[in-house]
C-alpha cells in the first residue's frame, strides 16, 4: 500500500520544491553562481522565521517557505540568494571579536546593496527612501565592505540602528560559527573558499565587462579572499624542518610493547625521536610608526600576530623575532627569543617615531644585519602600514608581505610583495 503523506511530510517537500525554483531563477539570471546555487542542503526545521545556515545546510521553516512563495515570489529569490551571498563572502567566519548584532546588520546591508545593485529580474524590488539614503552614505566610506559597514554603523544611535535592521533584515544568523581548530566551521569555510574563487573565475570566464552592480559582488568577494584567515596568512612564513619531539606516527607500537615484554627493558624499536614541521624560525615584523599610523592600532596588531602564533605553536625552540619600529628611519629594534619576552614586550610596548613614511631604511638595515650575520635563517618579513609611503624598488631575498590598515593603493605596491588588507576595528579590539 503506497504511502499517504502527513501535513508536515507534503509541506516538506513542496518547500524544498519552492526552493529548487527559487534556485532556477536565480541561476537564469546569474549563471556563474551555478556552484554556490547548489552547495546547501535543504533542512526543514521548524521555529525560524525566515532562512538560515551554517555553511553546510541551508535551514527552513516550510511553513514560511510556503507562505512567502504564495504572497511575494520574488522575495523567496532574494532570501535564498542573499544567504548563498553570505557565504561566499566568508560573513560566518568573518566576525572576530566585533558585536554580533552590529557585525549581523553589516553583513546584511553588504548582501542587500549587492543584490539591489545587480537589480535583476528574479530579485527586482523597489528601493525604498531609507534604501537609497543608507547607500548613497556608504560612497563616501570608500570600497565597501561589511567591515566597512560595520565600522560606519559604530557612529549610529539605537535608534538608527534598529531602524536599518528592520529595513535590512532578511535572514538567521544563529548558526553563524567561528572556527575552532578543525571543526565543522573549518571545513565549511574551506568550502566557500574554493566556491567564491570558482564564482569569480566562472564570471571572468565569461569576459564581458561586469554588469549593473556586479562589480560590487566581484569586490566582496576580494575583500572576503583578503581577510580569509589572517592565521592562514602567516602559515607563508613558516619552513619544514626536524623537531626533537616523538613521533608516534611512524613506529609501530605492537613491536615496540612485545619487545618490552619478551625483553623486560628493551623495545624492539625505539620511537622516532623527531618529526618534520612547519614552523618560524627567524622572523621581522617592521611596524610603521610615522605621524599617519595609530599607536593603539600598532599594538592591536602585535597582540594579534603574537595572540595567533602563540595559539598555533607556530615557533621552534629556537627562534628569533625582531621587533623594527620604523618612519623615515629605523627607531628602534627589539629581539625576543622566548613567549615570556614577548609578554613583557606587548605589556610595555611604547611607539617611537613619529615622522614620514619611508619603507626603504628598514630593508637596508635588514640586509646589513644578515650581512653581519646577526639574522642567520630569516623566513621573512612583515610590514605594517597604512602604505603611504615610499616603497624599495629591488626584491628582498626573502619573502616580504605589507599589511595594510584598510583601503590601500594596490599600483603602488611592488609586484614581489605580499599584501593583506587588515580592518582598524579588529585591531583597537585587540589594543
Amino acid at each position: 500500500m503506497a504511502h499517504i503523506k502527513t501535513q508536515t511530510e507534503w509541506e516538506n517537500d513542496m518547500s524544498v520544491k519552492i526552493l529548487q525554483h527559487a534556485r532556477s531563477e536565480i541561476y537564469l539570471d546569474l549563471r556563474y553562481l551555478d556552484v554556490a546555487l547548489s552547495a546547501l542542503k535543504p533542512q526543514a526545521m521548524e521555529g525560524l522565521e525566515t532562512m538560515a545556515t551554517d555553511g553546510e545546510s541551508l535551514f527552513f521553516s516550510a511553513g514560511q517557505v510556503i507562505r512567502v512563495f504564495r504572497n511575494n515570489p520574488a522575495f523567496m529569490n532574494r532570501a535564498y540568494l542573499h544567504t548563498i551571498l553570505h557565504c561566499i563572502f566568508s560573513h560566518l567566519f568573518l566576525k572576530g571579536n566585533r558585536d554580533t548584532k552590529l557585525w549581523n546588520l553589516a553583513c546584511d546591508i553588504v548582501v542587500e546593496q549587492t543584490i539591489d545593485g545587480m537589480d535583476k529580474p528574479c530579485t527586482r524590488r523597489a528601493l525604498s527612501f531609507l534604501r537609497q539614503q543608507t547607500y548613497e552614505a556608504l560612497k563616501g566610506e570608500g570600497r565597501i565592505s561589511a567591515a566597512v559597514v560595520y565600522r560606519w554603523l559604530r557612529g549610529k544611535s539605537m535608534e538608527e540602528l534598529l531602524t536599518l535592521n528592520h529595513e535590512f533584515y532578511t535572514d538567521d544568523h544563529r548558526f553563524w560559527k567561528e572556527e575552532t581548530g578543525n571543526g565543522a566551521a573549518s571545513a565549511a569555510r574551506n568550502k566557500w573558499n574554493k566556491i567564491a574563487r570558482q564564482t569569480s573565475m566562472a564570471k571572468k570566464r565569461h569576459g564581458d565587462e561586469p554588469e549593473k552592480g556586479e562589480e560590487l559582488l566581484m569586490t566582496q568577494i576580494s575583500a572576503a579572499k583578503s581577510r580569509r584567515s589572517y592565521k592562514e596568512f602567516l602559515q607563508k612564513f613558516s619552513i619544514l624542518q626536524e623537531e626533537l619531539k616523538c613521533n608516534p606516527d611512524e613506529y609501530d607500537l605492537n613491536y615496540y610493547t612485545y619487545g618490552l615484554r619478551l625483553y623486560k627493558n628493551m623495545p624492539l624499536i625505539e620511537p622516532v625521536e623527531s618529526r618534520e614541521v612547519k614552523k618560524i624560525r627567524e622572523f621581522v615584523v617592521v611596524v610603521d610608526t610615522s605621524y599617519s599610523t595609530s599607536g593603539s592600532l600598532i599594538k592591536g596588531f602585535l597582540n594579534e600576530t603574537f595572540g595567533i602564533l602563540s595559539q598555533q605553536n607556530s615557533f621552534f625552540r629556537r627562534c628569533r623575532i625582531r621587533i623594527i619600529q620604523c618612519d623615515d628611519k629605523v627607531e628602534m629594534d627589539e629581539v625576543i627569543s622566548s613567549q615570556e619576552e614577548m609578554e613583557r614586550l606587548l605589556k610595555s610596548f611604547q611607539v617611537v617615531g613619529g615622522g614620514n613614511t619611508d619603507f626603504r631604511p628598514a630593508f637596508t638595515y635588514v640586509n646589513q644585519l644578515i650581512k653581519e650575520g646577526s639574522i642567520r635563517h630569516l623566513d621573512g618579513l612583515l610590514y605594517f602600514t597604512d602604505g603611504k609611503g615610499i616603497y624599495p624598488v629591488k626584491k628582498p631575498e626573502y619573502k616580504t608581505a605589507f599589511l595594510f590598515l584598510g583601503a590601500y593603493d594596490e599600483t603602488a605596491v611592488p609586484p614581489w610583495a605580499m599584501r593583506l588588507q587588515l580592518e582598524p576595528e579588529e585591531l583597537e579590539q585587540n589594543a
